[in-house]
């Protein structure tokens, strides 16, 4: 029999692959015979559901558990955004740095879950209370669009939508993504609606679209059980062969989201799951009535049914290769069909064969890192652990390098659990773009990423820079693994690890700050890191700014070996006491080439690192502002950038600890701040209260920022907060989320509004995201609001913002974001939050 050369085979099966990104975090999960088991059901089962929300956390990971690993469907989640508006429970990113966590927090869980990910390419640019506003800010049209393409390339037999569309799902963004779902249902099976999409994907009709009900409160409750026609599922199935039930997957799972402390049960027992129909035919008893699960829905797959049931049946627990019999001949025929199925199917049949040949292979690169025009060595190593003949064809390499190294020749029969190594150099292209995430490589506004390759819209991460295609023959089947590089290494603590490869700038260059604060037309020094990435390095490193701005020196050279890093320093002076914003941009020149970002890793144990390359520019911020207060106590919540903010007004901050609080002097500040939710995750700050009260009664100031009550919506005690202070305030959940609304000022002769500095409307001018959240409802009359503002068409909110006396000090409560204002250079910020620092210093002034 003539065998056809591995790369002509390859052009057969490479397209398979590219539907989704191979990973390059390998999670342990299930493994072995239970893997194989679950493979294998999953071979027999050709169906498809896909769930839409907003946001990260927004999934049924117990419905998404249900399908993928109970009725082994392909079962997708599709979140509109990354989650980049929301809160940071574990770190101090914000943003698109916040919105990469949640995006691989996602993929952890679906790692867990089973289901696959997509995303839009709108951003959570924080709450809103209406879906008019959302759909203003993203663009209807573009984000319908966005689902369309999503629907059309999963190919969905039902649709679920986990909100309803209306305002009882309180986030305007859940609403949208609700009412944006039913138009997406019928707008993909019509050719007019998006027809550039078509040139690569088809019309999609699923056969129904559902809502996964669910409800905040009892009311609600009663409410959607009236609505009639619901029918359910129990996601409190037990799995057998997991040994898990789908609710207690559905904890794991739904635990990965740890930037959002979503830590979750295991539940074990029954738990009905309700859906409704919205559109399409009306399901009577399953959410999947009518849907044909099986090969018979391809044309030409009916014996494929027969193998792979064949397959399922044979299954061994200690002889899987019992299997491959079946699987060998069921792949042949899948092999040859056109139907978009089996396109999607085969690489799953070649996965397992492989685990039923205890067949291994992976491609490892000896760095995590390399710049343009480096040289990386890589090994691709094969194993076989079975009872099965299996030969190495080859390998071949993908992804989306502008360079691939040289193919690796195959025709070696592989000896039973014994590794075979191939080695080889891959020439990184001189024009190699770095890794960035692809939604972030172009500028993007605060509602909408900027992509211009339509075909990555929906994808998680990045396709895989480059893979190794590995050929095999298993039992005279011809098989492609389909491995991305990346590099494996050993951690003394944790073990062996993988890191995604990534491609780096030779140096990166760091500025100090997003924004630097030029206090009073004072210079200020900015010390610049430039750090070698690859090797050795030198070169030269200039600061660009405007005119009228002042810069010494102009330049400064700098050498490195490798990894090295040095922090050079330049003057820069302001052009006088006055607001003023502009940009100040740092670039290096190696080799006469410039290099303008750097290279930051954001690094966690539930995910795997992710690499960002940040311009190195920096807001630089002209302001006049006044501050009493030179020793700053802080005490850290969840996560902010407040400390290194107050830094750059002139304050000594010295980070808090749990002994501190206890035992430390604590009159040597002029003020203490908490921080962001310290409250929520800082024990100590309620068993030290009385001890922070004495403080401020002998003359200290003490700010406390926002808080948030526990227990998601509808849950939480409201007046677990009420005694964080020296006299009680009822805490809610009342939040203004437009950033420009007006503020007023309900008692302008305050002494906190006049000194140090004069506070005026122009103060809240250029805020970002929100005015403030969980603002207090009700407070006791010892307390002066200082602001008041409210959403448009809503009541006025005052107290975001409370101040009082207390013995010889002052107490400030403010739930206004100052943890995003501050950071981002808001000049007014700065100005209100010194007097909130002086405040206990000005109103003894004031007696």
């Amino acid at each position: 029999m003539t065998q056809i050369p591995f790369s002509k085979f390859l052009t057969t099966v490479c397209g398979v692959s590219a539907l989704l990104a191979a990973p390059a975090f390998a999670q342990k999960n299930v493994a072995g015979a239970a893997e194989i088991k679950e493979s294998l059901g999953k071979l027999k089962s050709v169906g498809s559901v896909l769930m839409i929300a907003a946001h990260p956390d927004d999934e049924n990971t117990a419905v998404l558990a249900y399908f993928a690993k109970g009725r082994k469907l392909e079962t997708g989640y599709l979140s509109l955004t990354r989650g980049e508006g929301g809160q940071n429970y574990i770190g101090a990113e914000q943003g698109y740095r916040l919105g990469l966590i949640r995006t691989e927090e996602l993929l952890a869980a679906r790692r867990i879950d089973g289901a696959h990910q997509f995303f839009s390419r709108a951003i959570d640019f924080g709450f809103t209370k209406t879906a008019q506003e959302t759909m203003q800010k993203w663009g209807k049209e573009r984000i319908l669009g966005d689902i369309v393409w999503t629907i059309r390339k999963f190919r969905p037999d039902v649709i679920i939508l986990r909100f309803s569309g209306t305002p009882r799902d309180g986030h305007g963004q859940h609403q949208t993504s609700a009412i944006l779902g039913r138009e997406a249902f019928s707008a993909a099976a019509d050719p007019a609606k998006y027809p550039e999409q078509l040139k690569d994907v088809e019309p999609w009709q699923a056969k129904r679209l559902m809502w996964n009900a669910f409800s905040f409160t009892p009311e609600q409750e009663k409410e959607a059980a009236a609505m009639g026609g619901r029918v359910a599922i129990d996601s409190g199935d037990y799995n057998p062969v997991l040994g898990f039930s789908y609710g207690e997957i559905a904890g794991m799972s739904r635990s990965m989201h740890r930037s959002q402390a979503m830590g979750s049960p295991e539940r074990k027992g029954s738990s009905k799951q309700f859906f409704i129909t919205i559109a399409g035919d009306t399901a009577k008893g399953d959410p999947l009535d009518g849907v044909d699960m099986t090969w018979k829905r391809v044309a030409g797959g009916a014996p494929v049914q027969a193998l792979v049931d064949e397959a399922d049946r044979a299954f061994e627990a200690e002889h899987p290769e019992k299997s491959l019999p079946a699987l060998v001949k069921a792949r042949a025929i899948v092999a040859g069909l056109k139907d978009p199925w089996a396109v999607r199917k085969l690489a799953e049949f070649d996965e397992t064969i492989a685990l039923c040949a205890g067949v291994a292979v992976d491609a490892n690169a000896e760095r995590a890192s390399a710049s343009p025009g480096a040289k990386l060595g890589l090994t691709v190593t094969a194993i076989q652990r079975g009872a099965a003949s299996v030969r190495f064809d080859g390998v071949e390499w993908g992804g989306t390098a502008a360079a691939k190294p040289e193919a690796i020749a195959g025709g070696v029969d592989l000896a039973a659990n014994t590794p075979l190594s191939k080695n080889t150099t891959w020439s990184v292209a001189a024009g190699q773009s770095y890794t960035q995430p692809y939604w972030l490589v172009e500028p993007h506004t605060a509602d909408t990423y900027t992509i211009p390759d339509p075909k990555l819209l929906g994808m998680p991460e990045n396709p895989a820079l480059l893979t190794a295609r590995v050929g095999l023959t298993v039992d005279g089947a011809r098989i492609v693994l389909e491995r991305a590089v990346a590099n494996h290494y050993v951690d003394r603590a944790r073990g062996e690890l993988v890191r995604p490869l990534t491609i780096v700038p030779p140096v990166s260059v760091e500025m100090p700050e997003t924004a630097l604060v030029f206090a009073n037309g004072a210079s200020k020094h900015i010390e610049v890191a430039v750090r070698s990435q690859t090797g050795a390095a030198s070169g030269t490193l200039k600061l660009t700014i405007p005119d009228g701005w002042r810069v010494e020196p102009q330049s400064a050279g700098f050498k490195l070996a490798a990894g090295e890093q040095t922090v050079l320093s330049f003057s820069v002076t302001p052009p006088g006491a006055k607001d003023l914003t502009t940009v100040i941009r740092a670039a290096a020149t190696v080799d006469g080439r410039e290099i303008a970002n750097d290279v930051d890793v954001i690094a966690y144990d539930h995910i795997p690192p992710q690499t960002l390359f940040p311009p190195s520019t920096t807001k630089a911020v002209s302001a006049v502002v006044k501050n009493l207060a030179a020793k700053v106590g802080y005490i850290a919540g969840a996560g902010d950038e407040v400390p290194q903010s107050l830094r750059q007004i002139g304050c000594d901050i010295t980070m808090l600890s749990a002994d501190d609080l206890a035992r430390a002097d604590l009159s040597r500040f002029d003020a203490i701040v908490t921080g962001v939710r310290a409250y929520n995750v800082r024990p100590d700050l309620k068993a030290n209260r009385q001890r922070l009260l004495e403080y401020v009664e002998k003359g200290g100031t003490m700010v406390v920022q926002y808080n948030v009550v526990e227990g998601g919506f509808g849950g939480g005690d409201p007046r677990a907060l009420d005694e964080i202070g020296p006299y009680s305030m009822r805490f809610t959940r009342d939040r203004v989320t437009v950033e420009d609304v007006p503020v007023k000022f309900p008692d302008p002769s305050n002494p906190l509004l006049k000194s140090p500095n004069q506070i005026t409307d122009a103060d809240f001018v250029g805020w970002v995201q929100e005015r403030g959240l969980y603002f207090p409802g009700s407070w006791d009359s010892h307390y002066s609001p200082l602001f008041e503002c409210h959403d448009p068409g809503e009541k006025e909110l005052a107290g975001g913002t409370l101040a009082t006396r207390y013995g010889k000090g002052a107490y400030v409560f403010t739930a206004y974001s100052w943890f995003r204002q501050l950071p981002a250079g808001v000049p007014g910020a700065y100005r209100i939050f010194a007097n909130f620092l002086s405040a206990g210093k000005v109103l003894n002034g004031a007696r």
